[in-house]
């Protein structure tokens, strides 16, 4: 068998690769409206009603490190990053099967927090944790999480159906997860050194970090925006396109562009980076706009929508237009602040193959 790094082509160009090897199979069920290539695939039960299903996963020193993410969070967390999925296709979730692989060095008191904070974020977002499955693992934690979802198929939502001339909108504000953290990893990188100089580690040691308490709870505790699907279909609105920002706002508009076979624009000055973010960026000596652009776990919804019907969303103070869509000749740019044009395509967010 000849040997190829998955390094070589990436995350998405794998996916790409594992889409086309199993799309025959998606035609021996005629209900499966929807496969690879979304945030979920679509299956129609009956006439008029939509379910969507999505899976996610989280593994030890991969998506958390346990030295900086609390149990109960993570367990929280782990429900918010399925839910965001469900709410990208426009559809509000119903019930979810958590699996857990488990060290052996775990006490039953650790996996009683994390479920804990599971069955929190799923009284809070109206869904139930229905069943799973446990093993052990021999490595680090992993969290794997399936989550059901309905939605009317008037009110289904894909990546694709963006349209030159449409805005571009985002719910809440960007880089907050990122710069959360960095302070932690920073933090982290602290505790450690002290450890192996065999130096004592206190509270003395370590910064103040209340004053960026917002921007770590972005990162250890985010929120799905169900809040604004509900608004969408109390006001009976559909966007053309929708995403959630998982890997960043940069990639995440260029799978709806690629989808929709459209080009965007959009400008630094209209991008609702999170209020400490740039502080934050400063005090590392980073860049704020880097990290709304490709930071990612930020879980806010990117979306598209005509000129027209944003009318009926332009009240809420949650969404901004940050661009406009495009035709494709004219690929993705970034206006920043200097009126310079950069091309967004040359932003990547996160990879798990990156080499």
């Amino acid at each position: 068998m000849p040997y190829k790094a998955i390094s070589g082509i990436g995350e998405f160009g794998l996916i790409d690769k594992i889409a086309a090897i199993v799309e025959p199979t998606l035609y021996t069920v005629p209900q499966l409206m929807a496969g690879i290539g979304d945030d979920c695939a679509v299956y129609q039960p009956s006439e008029g009603l939509l379910q969507v299903a999505t899976t996610d996963m989280l593994v030890d020193q991969i998506h958390f490190d346990l030295l900086t993410t609390p149990l109960k969070l993570l367990g929280s967390k782990s429900i918010s990053v399925n839910v965001s999925d469900i709410c990208a296709m426009n559809a509000l979730p119903r019930y979810a099967l958590v699996s857990i692989a488990i060290p052996s060095s775990f006490s039953v008191a650790m996996i009683e927090e994390l479920y804990e904070g599971m069955s929190y974020a799923a009284k809070e977002y109206g869904l139930a944790i229905a069943g799973g499955d446990t093993s052990s693992s021999r490595s680090g934690l992993v969290i794997s999480i399936s989550m059901i979802g309905e939605v009317s198929c008037e009110q289904l939502t894909h990546r694709s159906g963006a349209k030159p001339g449409e805005l571009i909108c985002v719910s809440g504000t960007l880089g907050g997860s990122a710069a959360g953290l960095k302070l932690l990893m920073r933090e982290k990188e602290i505790m450690l050194e002290h450890i192996e100089n065999n130096e004592p580690y206190t509270k003395s040691f370590m910064a103040d970090l209340k004053e960026y308490s917002d921007a770590i709870q972005h990162h250890l505790l985010p929120l799905a925006r169900i809040d604004i699907v509900r608004l969408l279909h109390s006001r009976h609105i559909r966007p053309s396109s929708m995403i959630d920002i998982s890997d960043g706002l940069s990639p995440e508009l260029q799978h709806i562009c690629r989808r929709s076979k459209t080009g965007a624009l959009i400008h630094e000055n209209r991008i609702p980076i999170h209020p400490a973010t740039r502080q934050i960026a400063d005090e590392l000596q980073d860049d704020a706009l880097t990290w709304a652009l490709n930071g990612g776990e930020d879980y806010q919804l990117l979306f598209t929508i005509s000129k027209e019907e944003y009318k009926g969303i332009a009240d809420n103070k949650e969404i901004s237009v940050i661009g406009e869509i495009t035709d494709m000749e004219e690929g993705l740019r970034l206006s920043d602040i200097y009126g310079m044009t950069i091309d967004l395509t040359s932003i990547k967010g996160f990879d798990h193959f990156s080499s």
